[in-house]
């Protein structure tokens, strides 16, 4: 299997008691069933701390692997060593193995969010994935703390709904009776968008000179003008489907 790792990722191997089980009550979606997953972790009133891939361990054991920004792995590890309290888990970096790419091909899995934004497996590294971040933006997919923020976004707004990454049957998480309020009014006022623009706007979360793209925090009605929007169909449909 052959294809280019994503060097800004990094995977958090959880071993130990039921890890499944710890994950469930803690992150967005639903990590019972078939893996991967795109979930989050949240504060208590919603907002997005982390997000990140969950994955079953490629060996077939019963560990399960976070696939996660490099620069946050840290901060997640802590976060959920907090949440661990006495059980019998490990919570550590996996150098071992890498997180590949393919924007086509049937390797690997589809990715959860977005079949359209290629294909992801697990694997040792190889050479340096190319044009990533292009061709997910141009999906108008936001991902990361750059992108999304850290104690700034309800799950919501960052278009979890849509892309997969919340689930309403599951039970109890973290931030998720907010979430799931926000859902039952099925009413988001602000949405993260990605704009075309030659220069960053004001309100610029995050800012691809080189792309020539933006990603934006911003209320669902000025977003329906905005001329530069990249409105790929799932989130044209999101913005319609909003009462005014």
């Amino acid at each position: 299997m052959t294809g280019t790792t994503l060097p800004d990722r990094a995977l958090l191997r959880l071993s130990g008691e039921d890890v499944r089980g710890f994950l469930q009550g803690l992150v967005t979606n639903d990590v019972a069933g078939p893996l991967p997953v795109w979930a989050g972790l949240l504060t208590a009133q919603g907002k997005a701390l982390f997000d990140f891939l969950v994955w079953s361990d490629p060996e077939g054991g019963e560990d399960v692997l976070i696939d996660c920004e490099a620069p946050q792995a840290d901060a997640l590890a802590r976060r959920l060593t907090l949440y661990r309290l006495r059980r019998a888990i490990a919570i550590a970096r996996d150098e071992t193995l890498a997180v590949h790419w393919s924007a086509d091909g049937n390797v690997g899995s589809a990715d959860p969010r977005l079949p359209a934004l290629g294909r992801r497996w697990l694997a040792p590294g190889g050479a340096a994935a190319e044009g990533w971040d292009a061709h997910r933006l141009a999906l108008g997919v936001a991902e990361g703390v750059a992108e999304l923020g850290s104690d700034k976004t309800l799950w919501l707004e960052a278009n979890a709904a849509e892309l997969g990454g919340v689930s309403f049957g599951k039970g109890c998480y973290v931030g998720q009776e907010n979430t799931a309020r926000m859902n039952w009014r099925q009413k988001v006022n602000r949405r993260i968008a990605v704009l075309r623009v030659d220069a960053a706007p004001e309100d610029a979360r995050a800012w691809y000179p080189d792309l020539g793209l933006a990603v934006v925090h911003r209320r669902v009605e000025a977003l329906r003008a905005e001329a530069a929007l990249v409105r790929p169909d799932w989130l044209d449909a999101a913005l319609s489907a909003e009462p005014a």
